[in-house]
C-alpha cells in the first residue's frame, strides 16, 4: 500500500525528471526530443505510460506534425504554464494519479475515474441556440466551499485533472481563487470566451494551471448565427490575449449539419493554429437541452467522412484534435458513468455524462467515494463498451435502448423537467431511427478500419 510519504516521494521524483526533460527540450527540442521520451519511458510506473512514450517515438518518425506540435508547446507557452499546467498534467494527473486511481478502485470495489466535469454555475451571458445546458435553471451555483471540497476529495482519490463547464465558468466569482489554492491540479474550462479580457488572461498566466477550451461554431457568420452578433470578434480577441500571455488554450466545436465540413477545413484548422490554439474538441450535436433540433444532428455520411478527415488533420497539422464520438476506438468506448469521468451540475446533481441529464445522487453533504458507487454508474460500467463496434460508443445517439434500460433499471430521475423526453414516444422512435442509420454505416466503416489495421500488422510482421 502506498503511504503518503511514498506518494510525495514519487511526485518529487517525477517533478525532478519533468524539470530535466523540459530543460532538455528547451535547449534543443529537435535534438533532445527522443532522449526526453527515453527518460519518460524508463521512469513510467504504468505500463500504459511506457507504451505511450514508445508510441510517440514511433509517430515522430512518421508524423512531422507531431514534432512541430511539441515545439509549439515548448516555444509558445509561458514558463509558469510549463511549471504548473504541463507539470500537473504529466506528473500529478498521470505519473502519480493514474496508479493511485487503479489501486483505490481495487480497494473500494468500484471504478475511480480520471476526471470530473463540474458546473460551478448555470449562469451564462449568452443564449446559444440548442445549448446542451440551456434547459438547466439559471439561478444555480455551487459555493467555493462545495467545489473546494469536491476537488480536495478528488485529489485524495488520485484525480488531479478537473474540467469545468456551465453555464459560463468565467462568471463564477471563485475561479481564480480555486486555481490558486489547488496549484497542484490541472484545470480545463469550457468557456464561450467572451469574458476573457487582458486582465483575465494575465491571471491565468500567473496561476499557470488553467487552460480554456473556447466554444465557437466556425467562421464569423456561423458562430454569430448560433451564439449572437459580435461573439466571434470577442472570441478572436480572447484568443489574442491568451496567446500574448503564453496561456495554453484550445477550441471546442459542436458539429452540426450546418458546419460539419467547415470546422474541419484546412482554412479553419490553420486559423486556430495561427491564433494559438493547441488542441480542439468536437462534439456531435445531440438534441437535448434548450430547444432540441433533430435537424442539426449530422448525417451518417457526414459522420463517416469525419472519421477520415479528423485522422488527416491529426497527421498533418501541429494541433491535437479529439472527435466525440468518432474517437471511441481510442477511448475504448464511452468514458462516462464514472468510467473515466462524470458530471456534477450547478445544483450538485451527479450525472453520468454532460449530455445525460439524469441523476440519483447529489454531491451536497455526501463524500465523493460514496458518489462513485451509485447504481447508475454501476449500470454504465457493467455495459461498457455499449457496442463491440467502437464507432458506436454512445448510449444516447448510438445505442439509445441502452440508456432507456439503465434509467429504468436504476429509477434515475431527470435533472430538470423535460429531460426525459428522449426516452418516450416520437422522440425515442426518432433517436432509434437515427441510431439504426448510423449503425449500418458504422459497421461498414468499422470493418474497413479493422481490415486496414490487419493489413498494416501483416506488413510489419513480414518486414
Amino acid at each position: 500500500m502506498m503511504t503518503k510519504s511514498m506518494e510525495l516521494g514519487k511526485r518529487f521524483f517525477g517533478e525532478k525528471v519533468f524539470g530535466t526533460v523540459m530543460g532538455y527540450l528547451k535547449k534543443n527540442p529537435e535534438q533532445n526530443l527522443e532522449k526526453a521520451l527515453d527518460m519518460v519511458e524508463k521512469i513510467a510506473v504504468s505500463p500504459n505510460h511506457r507504451e505511450y512514450a514508445r508510441d510517440i517515438k514511433a509517430q515522430l518518425q512518421e508524423n512531422p506534425a507531431l514534432r512541430q506540435y511539441i515545439n509549439r508547446v515548448i516555444n509558445e507557452l509561458d514558463e509558469n504554464v510549463h511549471n504548473h499546467l504541463i507539470n500537473n498534467f504529466f506528473v500529478n494527473a498521470s505519473l502519480v494519479g493514474v496508479p493511485k486511481q487503479t489501486r483505490l478502485a481495487n480497494e473500494l470495489g468500484h471504478n475511480v475515474p480520471y476526471t470530473i466535469l463540474i458546473d460551478p454555475t448555470s449562469n451564462c451571458n449568452l443564449r446559444c441556440r440548442g445549448c446542451w445546458a440551456g434547459a438547466y435553471e439559471k439561478q444555480h451555483s455551487l459555493s467555493f466551499e462545495e467545489v473546494d471540497r469536491i476537488v480536495s476529495e478528488a485529489k485524495d482519490l488520485g484525480m488531479y485533472f478537473i474540467v469545468m463547464s456551465g453555464g459560463e465558468p468565467t462568471m463564477w466569482p471563485h475561479l481564480e481563487e480555486l486555481c490558486r489554492k489547488h496549484y497542484d491540479v490541472a484545470f480545463m474550462i469550457y468557456t464561450n470566451g467572451t469574458l476573457i479580457n487582458e486582465d483575465m488572461a494575465r491571471w491565468m498566466r500567473e496561476v499557470g494551471n488553467i487552460t480554456p477550451a473556447i466554444s465557437l461554431e466556425g467562421d464569423r457568420e456561423t458562430t454569430d448565427q448560433r451564439r449572437g452578433k459580435g461573439v466571434y470578434n470577442k472570441i478572436m480577441s480572447a484568443m489574442e490575449h491568451l496567446k500574448e500571455n503564453g496561456v495554453a488554450f484550445g477550441f471546442s466545436i459542436t458539429i452540426t449539419t450546418e458546419n460539419a465540413e467547415e470546422v474541419y477545413s484546412d482554412e479553419f484548422i490553420d486559423l486556430m493554429i495561427e491564433k494559438g490554439a493547441l488542441y480542439g474538441w468536437s462534439f456531435h450535436y445531440i438534441p437535448i437541452g434548450s430547444n432540441p433540433d433533430f435537424s442539426l444532428m449530422i448525417t451518417p455520411e457526414q459522420r463517416a467522412n469525419l472519421i477520415k478527415r479528423v485522422r488527416e488533420v491529426r497527421s498533418k497539422r501541429p494541433i491535437q484534435i479529439a472527435d466525440f464520438w468518432n474517437d471511441g476506438e481510442l477511448t475504448g468506448g464511452c468514458i462516462a458513468g464514472g468510467r473515466r469521468y462524470f458530471h456534477i451540475n450547478a445544483s450538485g446533481d451527479v450525472e453520468p455524462c454532460a449530455f445525460v441529464h439524469f441523476t440519483i445522487d447529489n454531491i451536497k453533504g455526501k463524500p465523493l467515494k460514496e458518489i462513485l458507487a451509485n447504481p447508475l454508474f454501476k449500470a454504465y460500467q457493467q455495459r461498457q463498451p455499449f457496442s463491440d463496434n467502437l464507432l458506436r460508443p454512445c448510449p444516447i445517439i448510438d445505442r439509445p435502448e441502452m440508456l432507456r434500460e439503465m434509467i429504468s433499471e436504476t429509477d434515475a430521475q431527470p435533472s430538470y423537467e423535460g429531460a426525459d423526453a428522449l426516452l418516450h414516444d416520437q422522440k425515442a422512435a426518432k433517436m432509434d431511427s437515427i441510431a439504426a442509420a448510423w449503425g449500418e454505416k458504422a459497421d461498414q466503416k468499422w470493418a474497413e478500419i479493422n481490415k486496414e489495421a490487419a493489413k498494416e500488422k501483416e506488413e510489419v510482421h513480414i518486414g
